[in-house]
């Protein structure tokens, strides 16, 4: 459902369940506070050339990544024609020769032998949460296999949901150790990087420079969450071998 005030409009998988959030005096804006922490790929994939994003939604990463990545190509894959359908409702920009939208299942994509991409954004749910088939083994090692070498998987999981130790665990063994987990601040999501490289080859976050024609506004306005990322990095106050070792005894859900 659409939700709508003077200055925003929603997509609500129900009464209260916030799935996206557009700001109407800046439809390209990111608003809320998970999706500016998994722009913090740029950290470590400062201008990738390709994105691909699983779950369109209200398209707020393909927006903002159009709006300020110009250089670099972005696909996403959504397979609920119902949220397609609202592409225009939400200001997403029409297909052209480095964005598209397909419609699809984001774990049938990462299977296919396409070329890869630098950074792989999954952020999928349904009403009944992530669905299983982007939270499985399978899914996670597909996605290291199809990245580039070097190239990140940026995934949203929730804190609340009983599954999560299961799907950070998961990804720790499909991406060999080489992840980083960043909770938000006071918020319920968590974002997951996961590097394709060598067991822990993993760069240090350092101070970026804005990337060539990123725009100056928006990039100020994403320096609270990147300075977060990399405060929790380098204090390691979230260190996913931990929590990958806290539930290795937990039998993983299906």
């Amino acid at each position: 459902m659409i939700q709508e005030t003077l200055t925003t409009k929603s997509l609500q998988f129900a009464i209260g369940d916030l799935q996206s959030c557009m700001d109407l005096r800046d439809p390209d804006a990111l608003t809320l506070d998970y999706t500016q922490l998994m722009m913090g790929f740029l950290l470590f994939q400062a201008q990738p050339r390709t994105i691909a994003m699983i779950g369109l939604g209200g398209g707020s990463l393909a927006k903002y990544c159009h709006r300020n990545l110009p250089s670099t190509t972005i696909t996403v894959i959504e397979i609920n024609p119902h949220v397609l359908a609202m592409r225009e409702v939400f200001c997403i920009p029409p297909d052209s020769d480095r964005f598209r939208v397909l419609m699809g299942d984001g774990a049938e994509y990462v299977r296919r032998p396409i070329p890869a991409s630098d950074v792989l954004m999954v952020d999928g749910y349904d009403v009944e949460g992530l669905p299983a088939d982007l939270g499985s083994q399978r899914f996670y090692d597909d996605c290291y296999q199809w990245l580039e070498r070097g190239g990140l998987m940026v995934a949203n999981l929730h804190l609340s949901s009983k599954a999560y130790p299961q799907f950070v665990e998961r990804i720790q063994r499909g991406f060999q150790g080489n992840v980083r987990v960043v909770p938000e601040q006071y918020g319920s999501n968590c974002i997951v990087f996961a590097r394709k490289g060598g067991a822990h080859n993993w760069p240090t976050p350092h101070s970026l420079h804005r990337p060539p024609d990123f725009e100056t506004f928006a990039w100020r306005d994403l320096q609270p969450a990147l300075d977060h990322i990399r405060k929790v990095i380098s204090q390691h106050s979230v260190d996913a071998t931990t929590v990958g070792a806290a539930v290795s005894q937990t039998p993983a859900p299906p």
